[in-house]
């Protein structure tokens, strides 16, 4: 915990510095769900496999809810969003280092958001890198584990919010309602019209009735391969 951390820098979201690491960064899948999910100021959050914390920072600069505990497994994550809870003075949120398959909120929440790897433990070419590998593939966790996790934690008519790649829609749904989380909500993003989609943003409910929406696709380029105003509105 107290070692060096290589290739430490800042990311500035907004009035907010967000302490990345060579191991921990982020991407544009992180905004759009943080922006999928859209927690109210009267909800309690968690956000599963919180890595730097990316998506619990932006939850928090734009939607500022009631609180965040964001969850991650290697220390070196938790210790970065720590960072940047003091640094930059966030309040009521919390970075906590756990194993989710194991670990409880002991209390009922509103929302829980999750990143979670994309690729099968036997999925894809792997890293040499083992925190690319336990980043990318479901080593140290998978799907099911993120959907039981969210069950025990959700109140009843509470949310999780999942992005993913779309080949893993099928095993998204499946999870959900084998936890008893019903799928509710699904998104595609697109680069644009003209090519599929390389992510898919899901939201379930615990407790919920059958009844699924798909909305609208959501491109991030425009003809003249500019970011979309709707992309642009994710970002700080």
């Amino acid at each position: 915990m107290n070692g060096e951390i290589t290739g430490l820098s800042v990311e500035r979201l907004g009035e907010i510095g967000l302490h990345i690491s060579a191991a921990h960064r982020f991407g544009t899948d992180a905004f759009l769900l943080a922006d999928f999910a859209a927690p109210r100021h009267k909800d309690a959050v968690i956000d599963l496999c919180s890595g730097c914390g990316i998506v619990a920072a932006v939850m928090y600069a734009r939607f500022r809810p009631k609180n965040i505990t964001a969850v991650e497994i290697e220390p070196e994550g938790t210790r970065l969003f720590d960072m940047t809870i003091q640094n930059s003075g966030l309040e009521n949120v919390s970075a906590v280092t756990a194993d989710l398959k194991s670990w409880r909120a002991g209390r009922e929440v509103d929302v829980v958001t999750c990143n979670p790897p994309y690729f099968s433990d036997g999925a894809g070419i792997k890293s040499a890198e083992k925190h690319a590998v336990n980043a990318r593939h479901e080593v140290l966790c998978g799907i099911g584990d993120v959907c039981r996790c969210a069950k025990l934690s959700l109140k009843y008519g509470g949310r999780l919010c999942i992005c993913n790649r779309p080949e893993r829609l099928c095993d998204i749904m499946c999870a959900m309602r084998e936890s008893g989380i019903e799928p509710k909500r699904v998104r595609f993003v697109s680069k644009n019209a003209d090519t599929p989609p390389w992510l898919v943003l899901v939201e379930g409910r615990k407790g919920g009735r059958a009844f699924l929406t798909v909305e609208k696709q959501f491109y991030t380029t425009t003809e003249n391969g500019e970011f979309s105003d709707e992309l642009k509105g994710v970002y700080l």
